[in-house]
């Protein structure tokens, strides 16, 4: 395997590592404030400030409208599932949450890049499977079983809301992403942020966060912001559908810091599932 065709697994790996860092932030920072909305609201001005400065300064030419509408409706929509996500997050277990939603997320790309792109070959295919079900895996509470999770739809119905929303971000944002690197990160953002002050300015919420919260939002709007400039580059440089998968794995990294700090049970059919998702990047980089 030469470096060209080894690039979107990197990128789709990163992009995993980043987005499963950031979900951890987030979901830490709703937490410990009780305002998710809060938390994106101001992840989501930060990172667009930052990656501006850096679109502006690296002189890259910027996007038809079409593009620009893309990549708006794409924040937009993205932004949404992330506030129900850390909601979920907030309100139970973390390592339940953003694996169900994972799931959703991954497999709407999948179907979609099968009617555009093509259907991919019978090892990627059965990768495909194999990152699913580790996410599945993943997805087991602390009792080690996987009844948690399907014991009703009150229990499923965030996480699985935002998984859809994440998956059309995942379909959008690629379209978006091949007029351009950063800018598409720009307007994400930016469409974010107009459906954020709209909302704001409907429902009046308070976007006050306490002080300790402040040192944990920056780093989820850094890590968010890498991790989705990363999908872009894996999305640009291979298939939608192997980028969407590789970047559903994030689950993956927020368990682990769940267990690592703040001591959330990790099972032995968590762990196995992290080992499938190894075996499931193995067979997708074939």
């Amino acid at each position: 395997m030469n470096l060209t065709s080894l690039l979107p697994i990197l990128y789709g790996l990163g992009a995993a590592i980043s987005w499963g860092a950031a979900d951890f932030a987030g979901g830490l920072a709703s937490r410990r404030s009780a305002n998710a909305l809060a938390v994106v609201f101001h992840a989501e001005w930060i990172g667009m400030l930052g990656v501006f400065a850096v679109a502006t300064l690296s002189g890259q030419p910027s996007m038809s409208l079409t593009g620009w509408g893309f990549a708006m409706l794409a924040g937009a929509i993205g932004t949404i599932g992330l506030i129900v996500l850390y909601k979920a997050m907030a309100e139970g277990q973390m390592s339940i949450a953003a694996p169900v939603s994972a799931l959703l997320a991954a497999s709407l790309p999948v179907a979609f890049g099968s009617f555009s792109e093509g259907f991919p070959d019978w090892l990627t295919l059965f990768g495909f499977l194999l990152a699913l079900a580790a996410v599945w895996a993943i997805s087991a509470g602390e009792s080690g079983s996987l009844r948690p999770t399907i014991q009703g739809w009150k229990e499923l119905r965030m996480p699985f809301l935002a998984g859809f929303g994440f998956g059309l971000y995942f379909i959008l944002i690629h379209r978006a992403g091949q007029e351009s690197n950063l800018w598409p990160l720009v307007g994400s953002r930016l469409g974010g942020m107009l459906m954020l002050l709209v909302y704001a300015l409907i429902k009046r919420p308070s976007l006050r966060l306490a002080r300790p919260v402040w040192s944990i939002v920056p780093v989820n709007a850094v890590l968010d912001v890498t991790a989705n400039g990363l999908y872009i580059l894996a999305s640009q440089t291979g298939r939608l559908d192997v980028a969407a998968v590789l970047g559903s794995l994030y689950p993956g990294m927020t368990v682990l810091l769940a267990g690592l700090l703040l001591k959330e049970r990790v099972n032995r059919l968590q762990m196995a599932g992290i080992l499938v998702a190894l075996a499931a990047i193995c067979l997708i980089a074939l």
